[in-house]
């Protein structure tokens, strides 16, 4: 590549200058829309729980509860990640290890 396929100096007219932020307005009233503010019908939330015990080890997971509570579509533990899981439609294989705690917390 030579150098006449470079931009020159004169091209970079950027640095140095206030540009106008077309979105700055909306920015900083609040009026600005993010991903999170959308909301779609159908759409489900997720939430993680996690342990209130560092490096815990874990004797068993009781999820019926949980499952009892209006508006909660499914809870999710390390069962639904097994690897011969068959019902499970994605396929995690290389990413097995550490999804969710099995047998100890992980932080």
């Amino acid at each position: 590549m030579t150098i006449e396929n470079y931009k020159q100096k004169k091209d970079f007219n950027v640095i140095g200058t206030n540009p106008i932020r077309h979105d700055g307005y909306d920015k900083v009233t609040g009026r600005a829309i993010y991903g999170a503010d959308v909301k779609l019908p159908n759409l489900i939330w997720g939430e993680v729980v996690r342990s209130t015990i560092a490096h815990g080890k874990i004797k068993s997971i009781d999820v019926s509860e949980a499952e009892k509570m209006e508006g909660v579509f499914a809870v999710i533990t390390h069962k639904d990640f097994e690897k011969n899981n068959k019902d499970n439609n994605v396929n995690l294989a290389r990413d097995m290890q550490n999804i969710l705690a099995k047998d100890k917390v992980l932080y």
